[in-house]
């Protein structure tokens, strides 16, 4: 390393003061000229002997430097003629502290070097570090001077090749997924026969191209709005989020909106792995269907669509049924409604004749015949139940009448007798013991009543 070789900036640096040759060689440097004695009449003085000059430190055994000297010499030259630097490497040894510092190896096929990641950088980079992991980084070299080792101290980090997008790409995923946005209780059906189909995406691709191709050979009866927008490259995913938006305001109401491009690269279509684009279609009340370049490519606008198509086409597809199919199953329908008809028709006439060739149809009054003989028997049955009944009941109540006759209490005042009561309460007085002096009494007779005092009993 040329940090090793003496210069006069080392002798700058162990030096207290600087000699006067160093002054000469730094006028040089910088193109001034040496400052000479200033002229005087006076005449000069006999010159001095020269003293020997002081050994350098570290040029020899009678001036060694310091542990720490040599670290601080080696930082300063190092910091002064290293520049900032790329590198490319793998991690190995990956270790984070208590601290939040992460301290790696970069290493290749054939060396390694220490790494420090410092927590503030790795809270702005947002990676997810692990083993093995390919990486381009952007450091410094730094020395540590207790330790005397020299280290990358790591200004940012990426994955080498697509490996940073992707890894963008799984960050995000899983940061929408928590949240709910590929969720597949919030996605909505689409209509089934649309009439007006809107398309947010580049005028002049060939998406728009493959998808009206197949659109007009499937079901022509639907009109298709193109909302222009950039789908590549800076700024495409804002215009993406505002097509969507400007879709849902369209009045009259589209039936149901496509998102999308053709094929590309992982750069080409990571407009459709940007959050706004992807928050734009789960708010968007419209029915959507992402279709976003070849049924390998998979973006995080598929994933959070209502449907997902693998291509342009394939959205064509799936957007609206085909015409020849619904006349087909239509043909098919009607055919099987005519069958049914038929065979109910047939059935229905069948059971008409069986009906009528009954012999109630025939001759209808025959059968009134048995049903009035039969009515005639019961009403003389129930003529004959009647007065036998009337007969017995009549016998029975006499019977009763000539018993209650005979007990009847008129009978007894008839020959004679009478009957006596309070004639306050009205109570029947069969004792002598009832009675008391100055009670009066009522007496029954057989022809009408009287009312007595009571003057004495014995």
């Amino acid at each position: 390393m040329t940090g090793f070789l003496w210069s006069d900036d080392a002798d700058a640096f162990f030096d207290d003061k600087p000699k006067k040759d160093s002054v000469e060689i730094n006028a040089k440097r910088s193109g001034e000229p040496p400052t000479k004695p200033t002229p005087s009449t006076k005449p000069k003085p006999p010159a001095k002997p020269t003293p020997p000059a002081k050994p350098k430190p570290g040029a020899s055994s009678a001036g060694p430097l310091s542990v720490g000297q040599l670290n601080a010499w080696v930082k300063r030259a190092i910091d002064e003629s290293v520049p900032m630097f790329w590198l490319a490497a793998e991690i190995g040894n990956l270790n984070q502290s208590a601290s939040g510092h992460v301290y790696l190896t970069l290493k290749d096929a054939t060396s390694q070097v220490s790494a420090v990641l410092w927590r503030s950088t790795l809270e702005r980079l947002g990676m997810d570090l692990r083993e093995g992991m390919a990486v381009l980084v952007q450091g410094r070299i730094d020395v540590y001077g207790p330790r005397g080792t020299y280290q990358v101290i790591i200004n940012r980090m990426e994955q080498q090749g697509l490996g940073a997008l992707q890894a963008a790409f799984r960050r995000l995923h899983a940061k929408l997924e928590q949240e709910g946005l590929f969720s597949a209780e919030r996605k909505k059906p689409l209509p089934e026969f649309p009439t007006r189909i809107g398309f947010v995406t580049s005028p002049s691709g060939a998406a728009i191209h493959d998808f009206t191709e197949v659109l007009k050979r499937r079901w022509p009866g639907a009109s298709v709005l193109i909302i222009p927008s950039r789908v590549q490259g800076e700024g495409a995913a804002k215009e993406i989020a505002e097509g969507i938006r400007v879709a849902a305001q369209i009045r009259p109401a589209l039936d149901v909106l496509v998102v999308g491009r053709g094929g590309g690269s992982l750069e080409d279509l990571w407009c459709f792995n940007e959050e706004v684009v992807v928050r734009a279609i789960v708010a968007c009340p419209l029915p959507t269907i992402s279709a976003v370049g070849h049924e390998i490519d998979v973006t995080l606008s598929d994933l959070a669509a209502d449907v997902r198509a693998l291509t342009p086409s394939e959205a064509a597809e799936r957007v609206a049924p085909s015409r020849d199919e619904i006349v087909d199953v239509l043909s098919g329908i009607r055919q099987r409604i005519d069958t049914l008809m038929m065979h109910r028709i047939s059935q229905a006439e069948m059971r008409l004749r069986s009906v009528i060739s009954r012999p109630v149809f025939a001759s209808p009054e025959r059968s009134l015949e048995t049903p009035m003989q039969r009515l005639d028997d019961l009403h003389e049955a129930l003529d004959h139940a009647m007065d036998a009944s009337i007969q017995t009941r009549a016998e029975r109540l006499e019977r009763l009448a000539s018993v209650l006759d005979a007990i009847s209490p008129l009978k007894t005042l008839a020959r004679g007798y009478s009957v006596t009561m309070d004639a306050t309460t009205g109570a029947v007085i069969s004792s002598v013991k009832q009675l008391r002096l100055g009670q009066e009494i009522q007496t029954i007779l057989n022809d009408g009543k009287f009312v007595s005092t009571i003057k004495s009993k014995t």
